[in-house]
């Protein structure tokens, strides 16, 4: 009996848990029916993918959309198309907009702004703050939450968990992943005037050094020790943080950033200035090695974005005034098949830190992989294409990328969310139609 499909994608490349072969992938109804040899098989439409990979979905785990509040910079339109255009099909959104998403009625909120106006699937993260502590287990719930954000450092209005008698408290709440931004307050402050004394961010890691990070990821981890529950270390960006949470593989997920595996200080901060500048810092070329064998050696699970956007004007003021952030959830794909092209690392390895990498941290329900039953979701890609990276083809709001001028080795070409085309050769297709992502509640 011949089967029947909404849409084939033909003669492609396709990475799959089984591995990495020539295939067809039929779906219906937005889900993955059938893999395999599908030419006998009748179709109401077909994307030709010969010379493509065709990729599990990339998601972004770590972005900051800055709606509410700060639209000036980005708001959920204009960043999940920047992510559309990336080859991103959904994006996990932080909590530090105005006001910062620290109840239920704000996380409802952005769910509600995000209908007919995201272009890709989303998720929303509840702030941590030492006066919603009692609700995170009720609110981390509502579907559309990613889970818990804490900052450890370097957070804005009442998001900050700064001491380890609250940070305790946020850890023994709830059941979901908890993902955390490791810097040590304390030392921030007590640092700050050498940054202030240099008015360059060249200072800014140094300022923000490798044992700032790495007294905040210890903290963390003994807490979450003696509170048994599992955290997630974003951004992580020392050679010293990736020793130690090596031996704690068992409770700590740990996620690093194409920009901390691209640039490296001093260079970065003499040619692109404050256009470099964000939190954790990018540091010195040792420390980016020790990320890439982190990566190499599996203690890395995640790649994120942290896609941080802010204006020029902005940018433009004098350090350390000037905000820390940049663009990144359009350049993640095409920056780290760079890399694959240049032999730093397999491209199953980033498909497994961009796609299963997420779902397995966050129980994500229906993505991540390319199997049958899973959310039609693909990035097809041209691994031979070599294009450069400029600020002409962000979208984002902002309109810059620190990577303008970057020639590279691999392009997202179409991005398929639940059997829709979004992205092809560049163009938004059709309406904004992303969804909430699901996920597999482990609650007891």
């Amino acid at each position: 009996m011949s089967q029947s499909f909404d849409l084939v994608l033909s003669n492609g490349t396709v990475v799959t848990p089984n591995g990495t072969a020539t295939a067809d992938v039929g779906i219906r109804a937005g889900r993955i029916a059938a893999i395999g040899d599908l030419r006998g098989a009748s179709m109401a439409d077909k994307i030709d993918c010969h010379g493509l990979h065709v990729l599990p979905g990339v998601i972004d785990t770590q972005v900051h959309f800055r709606e509410p509040g700060l639209e000036h910079k980005e708001d959920l339109s204009t960043g999940s198309a920047a992510a559309a255009m990336g080859g991103v099909v959904a994006f996990f959104e932080m909590p530090n907009t105005k006001p910062g998403t620290t109840t239920d009625v704000e996380l409802k909120d952005k769910l509600t702004r995000a209908q007919g106006r995201s272009w890709t699937d989303h998720a929303f993260f509840l702030g941590a703050a030492s006066d919603n502590i009692a609700h995170l287990a009720e609110w981390e719930r509502i579907p559309g939450c990613a889970g818990i954000k804490i900052f450890m450092g370097s957070s804005t209005g009442n998001l900050l968990v700064a001491d380890d008698e609250t940070l305790a408290k946020v850890i023994a709440q709830g059941y979901r992943r908890i993902a955390v931004h490791c810097e040590d307050e304390a030392r921030l402050i007590a640092r700050k005037s050498i940054a202030e004394g240099a008015g360059h961010p060249r200072a800014h890691h140094i300022w923000r050094d490798a044992e700032t990070a790495l007294l905040a990821t210890k903290r963390l981890v003994k807490l979450a020790e003696a509170a048994k529950r599992r955290v997630h270390v974003l951004h992580v960006t020392t050679a010293e943080e990736m020793d130690f949470l090596a031996g704690h593989k068992d409770l700590v997920t740990v996620e690093t950033t194409p920009q901390h595996l691209t640039l490296f200080a001093p260079e970065c901060y003499e040619e692109l200035g404050t256009y470099a500048q964000m939190n954790p810092p990018i540091r010195e070329n040792s420390h980016r090695g020790a990320l890439w064998r982190a990566i190499q050696n599996g203690v890395v699970d995640v790649l994120g974005s942290d896609h941080a956007p802010h204006t020029r004007e902005e940018k433009d003021k004098p350090y350390p005034q000037s905000p820390s952030g940049m663009t990144g959830v359009q350049t993640l794909v095409p920056l780290m098949l760079d890399h694959v092209n240049q032999g730093r690392l397999t491209l199953e390895r980033f498909v497994d830190l961009t796609s299963a990498g997420p779902q397995r941290i966050y129980n994500i329900a229906g993505k991540g992989r390319i199997a049958l039953g899973y959310d039609a979701d693909f990035t097809l890609v041209d691994m031979k294409a070599e294009r450069t990276i400029t600020n002409q083809w962000i979208v984002s709001r902002c309109g810059w990328t620190p990577f303008d001028g970057k020639k590279v080795q691999g392009w997202p070409m179409a991005t398929i969310i639940r059997g829709r085309l979004v992205m092809s050769d560049g163009q938004l297709i059709g309406d904004p139609a992303g969804q909430p992502v699901r996920f597999q509640e482990c609650y007891p």
